[in-house]
C-alpha cells in the first residue's frame, strides 16, 4: 500500500486496526474481569528492594525486624508482604539471561530490514519481510498446541517452562547464525559485492541491491518468530504463574525491564552495523544466544522439577485474601 498508493493509506490501515480492537474493548468490557485498583505495589517492592540491600537482610523490610532492631522507621506495608516478594524475586532470577535475548530478537525489525534492501526485492519492499515473524507464530503455534505437545505427553515428555525458554534461545541462535549466512550471500553476490547499494546497483534512479533474492531472507524471520513461540511467551507464561497474586504486576514490570536492557544493548552495537562487519556482528549474536541458552538451562533447569509445587504455592495464594492493602483498607 505505501508503494503504490502512499503513505497515507498505511496510516490509515493502521487507525483502521486500532479502531477495531478499541471497539472490542469497549463493547465487551462487561464481559472482563476487572480489579479494582490496589495501591502502589510496584513503588513499594522497590523501596522494601532498597531496605533489603541496605540491611543485606531479605527480612529487614518486615516491620518485626524492625521492631526487634530498634528501628522506629514507619513502613506502609505488613510481613506477608515481604514474604510474597521474596516468592517474586525467586521468579525474577530466570529473567536474567533475557536481554541477550531481546538483544537478538530486534535484529528483526531493524538490521534484518536493512539486510533485505541490499538484496534484489523484485517488487517486494525490504520492511514487508519482517511481516514473516507474526506469520510464522500463527501457523506454529497451532501446529505446536495440536500435534507436538500432545505427542510429547503421550510419550510421557514434560517440555516444561525452563526447558523451552532453553530451546528459544538457541532457535533465536540459528535465526542469527542463518542471517550470517545470508549475509555472505550477499558479500559474493555482484554487483557490488561488499559494499551493497553502490553506483552499479542503481537502476532508473532506484537502488536494486546485489543480485541475490530477498526470498532467501524469509527462514531468518520463521526463526525469530519460532524462538518467540518458546522464549517469549513461555516467560510471560513464568512471570505470571510464579508470582504471587499481589506480585503479578511487579514481577511482569522485571520481565519487560529486561527488554529495555536489551534495547540499550543493541544500541550499543549500532557502530558494528555497518558492512561488512555486520556478518560477524550476527556471528557473534548467533554464539551469545546459543551460550545462554545452554548456561539458562543449567542454572535454572532444577525449577522444572518443583514446577508443579510453585504452581501449587499459587494456587493457595489465589484462595487466600488478595493482599495487604485489601486487608488495611478493612482495618481502616
Amino acid at each position: 500500500m505505501e508503494r503504490d498508493i502512499g503513505f497515507w493509506s498505511g496510516y490509515l490501515l493502521c487507525l483502521c486496526m486500532f479502531a477495531v480492537g478499541t471497539t472490542v474493548l469497549i463493547v465487551g468490557r462487561k464481559y472482563y474481569v476487572v480489579r479494582p485498583p490496589q495501591g502502589s505495589i510496584i513503588t513499594d517492592a522497590f523501596k522494601a528492594l532498597w531496605i533489603m540491600v541496605v540491611n543485606r537482610n531479605m527480612d529487614a523490610p518486615k516491620p518485626t525486624w524492625q521492631a526487634e532492631n530498634g528501628s522506629s522507621r514507619a513502613v506502609p506495608w505488613d510481613d506477608h508482604f515481604i514474604d510474597e516478594l521474596k516468592r517474586a524475586l525467586v521468579a525474577c532470577r530466570v529473567f536474567a539471561f533475557y536481554p541477550v535475548y531481546w538483544v537478538v530478537y530486534g535484529q528483526f525489525s531493524s538490521n534484518f530490514v536493512t539486510q533485505a534492501g541490499q538484496m534484489n526485492g523484485h517488487g517486494i519492499p525490504n520492511d514487508l519481510m519482517q511481516n514473516f515473524d507474526p506469520i510464522s507464530i500463527i501457523v506454529f503455534i497451532p501446529l505446536l498446541e495440536t500435534l507436538v505437545y500432545p505427542l510429547l505427553r503421550r510419550f510421557r515428555i514434560r517440555f516444561r517452562p525452563i526447558t523451552r525458554i532453553s530451546l528459544g534461545f538457541v532457535v533465536a541462535s540459528l535465526a542469527m547464525m542463518y542471517a550470517a549466512i545470508v549475509q555472505h550471500l550477499i558479500y559474493v553476490a555482484g554487483p557490488c559485492y561488499e559494499s551493497p547499494g553502490c553506483d552499479l546497483s542503481i537502476v532508473d534512479g532506484q537502488t536494486q541491491g546485489n543480485d541475490i533474492h530477498i526470498a532467501i531472507q524469509t527462514p531468518a524471520y520463521m526463526f525469530i518468530g519460532m524462538s518467540e513461540i518458546f522464549a517469549s511467551v513461555s516467560g510471560l507464561e513464568y512471570a505470571y504463574t510464579k508470582a504471587p497474586p499481589s506480585m503479578k504486576s511487579f514481577v511482569q514490570s522485571m520481565y519487560l525491564l529486561t527488554n529495555a536492557f536489551g534495547s540499550a544493548i543493541a544500541e550499543a552495537l549500532t557502530p558494528a552495523a555497518f558492512d561488512p562487519a555486520i556478518m560477524w556482528m550476527f556471528v557473534g549474536l548467533a554464539c551469545a544466544s546459543f551460550i545462554a541458552g545452554i548456561v539458562f538451562w543449567l542454572v535454572f533447569h532444577h525449577l522444572n522439577a518443583q514446577e508443579d509445587e510453585m504452581n501449587a504455592l499459587d494456587a493457595e495464594d489465589s484462595e487466600a485474601p488478595q493482599d495487604w492493602h485489601h486487608e488495611k483498607k478493612q482495618d481502616n
